[in-house]
């Protein structure tokens, strides 16, 4: 994958730490304010506290190449318009002292000029990945948001990726290719090829009809959502662009896929979109494509962000333990295909039962 960063070194964590000081100084805010180091993905995200205020705020260093400034502009008028228009709480972006919600901060060599983003601090916990009403008041919220961008008039300039076959398992993906997935083997090569065959071919049938494919979040999986006394908030829009609207339900199980309640789950989820949207049942039938397509894209991301704490965290076993899912896949929806993998793939089943249980 073209413009990935390099692994966060001491000497790029330092340099960051550094640039997020300095950005601090853009904002009104008091003197003292410290910069915590909360996580890093694409980006680099700190805790800004105010010590003598007690107040908080959420600072994104963006990482170089993944967004232009004009396509972090559009991602903050949409999560603004989503909020000001009651479709769902998002986070507040907060203005520079010139205005500006957009920071571009100058680095030293090692990070070089980075752009910077503060939000209010949004209070609230991270849902339970067996809490079923949960799954229903995500259902809920994808719907809202849904309807809402169906009406939004975007402006004119704006820009995001768009999340599709070809930018996601394709030729031009943009979280590097799943053929370099951590720990790839000749048997899982064999067996994600015809996978990612099929899942092409139904994503041909299912189109990009308007009712299916507009701007999404992108990236709601359950890190990225916050419950707070009964409401879900919706954070980190960072991956929002086009795609399905199904992809949506697709990331709420990001990396945890394999588990033996997510079908439970993924139908709470469509019980709640119903109350809010529509739903036919034949959409809901091909949720299970998009779970794999989003599988399939996350076995990518975790080989191209090998430097990240997540990648390694998941790593080989997460390539490993995408094996049978895709055997699962194949045997419903292409019978026959993949059979030359069939013994391999048994022998990968009980590595996957012994790792995920």
């Amino acid at each position: 994958m073209t413009n990935d960063p390099p692994p966060v070194s001491a000497t790029t964590a330092d340099g960051l730490q550094r640039l997020a000081m300095r950005a601090i100084h853009r904002y009104a805010l008091a003197d003292g304010c410290t910069a915590r180091l909360i996580n890093v993905s694409e980006n680099a995200t700190y805790c800004i506290d105010d010590p003598s205020a007690g107040r908080r705020w959420a600072l994104r260093v963006h990482r170089h190449g993944y967004h232009s400034r004009r396509a972090i502009a559009s991602e903050l008028a949409w999560l603004t318009a989503t909020r000001r228009d009651g479709a769902a709480l998002t986070p507040v972006p907060i203005a520079g002292r010139d205005g500006d919600p957009i920071q571009t901060i100058a680095g030293d060599e090692s990070v070089g000029a980075r752009n910077v983003v503060l939000f209010a601090w949004e209070d609230g916990h991270e849902p339970a990945a067996t809490d079923v009403a949960g799954f229903e008041l995500l259902g809920e919220t994808a719907a809202r948001m849904h309807a809402h961008v169906k009406g939004w008039h975007r402006p004119t300039w704006f820009q995001r990726h768009t999340w599709d076959f070809d930018t996601s398992l394709g030729e031009t993906p943009h979280w590097g290719r799943w053929r370099d997935g951590m720990g790839m083997t000749d048997d899982s090569r064999t067996v994600f090829t015809e996978t990612v065959a099929v899942i092409g071919q139904r994503l041909e049938r299912f189109g990009k009809g308007p009712q299916r494919f507009g701007l999404v979040h992108g990236d709601m999986r359950l890190a990225n959502l916050l419950m707070d006394a009964g409401r879900v908030k919706v954070i980190d829009f960072d991956d929002c662009g086009f795609s399905w609207y199904l992809y949506d339900c697709a990331t709420t199980v990001s990396f945890f896929e394999h588990a033996p309640e997510v079908p439970e789950l993924l139908r709470a989820w469509a019980r709640g979109y119903r109350r809010v949207g529509t739903l036919s049942a034949e959409d809901e039938s091909e949720i299970e494509t998009f779970v794999m397509l989003r599988r399939l894209l996350l076995v990518a991301w975790i080989g191209s962000h090998s430097e990240t704490e997540l990648a390694q965290s998941m790593g080989v076993a997460y390539t490993q333990g995408t094996v049978p899912l895709c055997q699962r896949y194949l045997a419903r929806f292409a019978p026959g295909r993949g059979t030359s993998v069939a013994a391999g793939s048994a022998v990968k089943l009980g590595l996957w039962t012994r790792l995920f249980g």
